[in-house]
């Protein structure tokens, strides 16, 4: 039997002894009862935390009190410290209108100003971060180059083993560095913070001289750019001249291009009304835009300087001048061909460098070139004679070579030929006018030719009949060579003579080829 069982206290209760004894047995608590209203009082919540909080931190470290220490429970009977809280309010409100002043004024200007001097700032009382950096306040700028030591007037620095003159490479180096920045913006030099960069004399110059290149490149591309008509393009000066003729009435609307070559760019416009009676505007009208870049048509000086009419005007330093007379002179020329009766565009106005003239079409659509019509055997041979006699009215008539006759500047529209393109057209007494006029009797006899005409005759008789001057010669060199001299004579006559003559003699012929 059990001891413990055995030996019971004498004060023991009821039932067996080894219950209460026994250490696998349940314990005896007592529960402590409490009311709803004690468990949901705050002031028992708060006894209980400064309890926990007392039993992990028994050593309370006392806070120096100053005088911007604010909290809730403040002591607020001295006078002293109310003072201060207050100002230090009225701090904060002045500091925080500072700011919205200083980010009104500035806006997203690049240029700003600051207020830093006006504000009250309190070690304590701080609302941007301790990372932001005040550029205001900052005095190094880490994305400024630092200035290179500049040289005194003797030319070196130090004395005995450490004398470091201006040439040295290091110092050179980095005063190239340094002077990079006065390159064009355009120019990239690249970033180069917390580098020490030293850039030999060799390779500064080369960038330098690099930065000019692309400096006056871009300048160039600039001005072509600006003042020049491009292909199918107006530079911005000939619009506003299109501006003003629509605006005047004189056009009633552009439609758009309808073609473009070496020397110039074509526009369809419908036209308006004339501010004077004697001036009819055609319904429909062609505008001429000269380009004002050499680049296609480089050699257009040898078909205007050696022209009496414009001898004196002739200025090759200048192409805007070269492509206004260009455009006068076929304004000239034109007016000659419709005096005499020649289809051709009829001429309305004539602004600068561009020409406004009578549509040959219909409708916006263009008349087809002689080289892309397909004509029948009759019509072919009845262009062929027309050509044949306006080359002749031209010549006697007019005093005109065309000198770009090919069936590339002939239109066929309403059963006829009309000429167009005479801006290079030259009189026959130019030095080269005879030279021009066999290449466009070269020019009509081969197409006609080919195009089965029979009756075509060849370059050589073309050009007799078109110039009335007997030229015998068994073989195209003599007959060049025949030409040459007459053009020597002629020049001999201008010579002399100090001046051309533009007028025919009574018989038709130019009076220097008289024989």
């Amino acid at each position: 039997m059990d001891p413990v069982g055995v030996a019971a206290a004498p004060d023991a209760g009821p039932g067996p002894a080894w219950q209460s004894k026994c250490p696998w047995g349940a314990p005896n608590t007592t529960s402590i009862s409490c009311s709803l209203a004690d468990v949901m009082s705050e002031q028992l919540a708060k006894e209980l935390q400064l309890e926990e909080e007392n039993a992990a931190f028994p050593e309370v470290v006392a806070v120096a009190e100053g005088p911007f220490i604010t909290g809730e429970n403040i002591d607020t009977s001295s006078d002293l410290m109310l003072a201060q809280m207050l100002q230090m309010e009225f701090d904060r409100e002045y500091d925080a209108q500072l700011r919205r002043e200083e980010k009104k004024i500035n806006g997203d200007s690049k240029v700003s100003i600051s207020f830093e001097n006006y504000r009250k700032v309190h070690p304590y009382d701080s609302d941007s971060s301790e990372d932001e950096v005040d550029w205001q306040d900052t005095r190094h700028d880490p994305y400024r180059a630092d200035k290179p030591t500049t040289t005194p007037r003797k030319g070196f620095i130090g004395k005995g083993k450490d004398i470091t003159t201006k040439h040295d490479e290091v110092v050179c180096g980095r005063k190239n560095t340094a002077r990079m920045e006065n390159f064009a913006p355009e120019f990239q030099v690249g970033d180069g913070i917390g580098m020490d960069l030293k850039l030999s004399n060799q390779v500064f110059n080369a960038l330098k001289q690099h930065a000019y290149s692309e400096e006056r490149r871009s300048a160039r591309l600039h001005e072509k750019k600006e003042h020049s008509t491009a292909e199918k393009a107006v530079d911005p000066k000939t619009r506003l001249l299109l501006y003003k003729m629509v605006n005047a009435g004189m056009l009633e609307t552009i439609t758009g291009c309808i073609s473009t070559g070496k020397e110039s760019v074509v526009f369809h416009a419908y036209g308006g009304k004339s501010a004077t009676e004697d001036k009819v505007i055609p319904p429909e009208c062609a505008i001429k835009v000269f380009k004002t870049t050499l680049n296609e048509f480089k050699n257009r000086d040898k078909y205007i300087k050696d022209d009496y009419r414009f001898k004196d005007r002739f200025s090759k330093l200048n192409p805007r001048k070269i492509i206004r007379m260009w455009a006068e002179k076929e304004m000239h020329n034109l007016t000659r061909m419709q005096n005499a009766g020649i289809p051709c565009p009829q001429v309305v106005i004539l602004k600068k460098h561009v020409l406004v003239m009578s549509f040959i079409g219909q409708d916006q659509v263009p008349a087809p070139k002689l080289k892309d019509v397909t004509l029948s055997s009759e019509d072919m041979k009845k262009a062929y004679y027309q050509i044949l006699n306006m080359m002749q009215q031209l010549y006697k008539e007019c005093n005109l070579v065309h000198a770009d006759l090919s069936e590339y500047n002939m239109l066929w529209h309403d059963g006829k030929v009309w000429l167009i393109d005479v801006s290079q057209s030259v009189e026959p007494t130019h030095p080269h006018g005879l030279e021009f006029l066999f290449r466009d009797c070269r020019n009509v006899s081969q197409f006609f030719q080919k195009g089965g005409v029979a009756e075509a005759l060849n370059e050589r008789e073309l050009f007799n009949a078109v110039s009335g001057l007997n030229i015998t010669a068994d073989n195209e060199v003599d007959f060049q060579e025949e030409i040459e001299a007459l053009e020597k004579m002629n020049e001999d006559h201008v010579q002399n003579h100090g001046k051309k003559l533009s007028m025919f003699s009574s018989d038709g012929d130019p009076p220097i080829y008289d024989e």
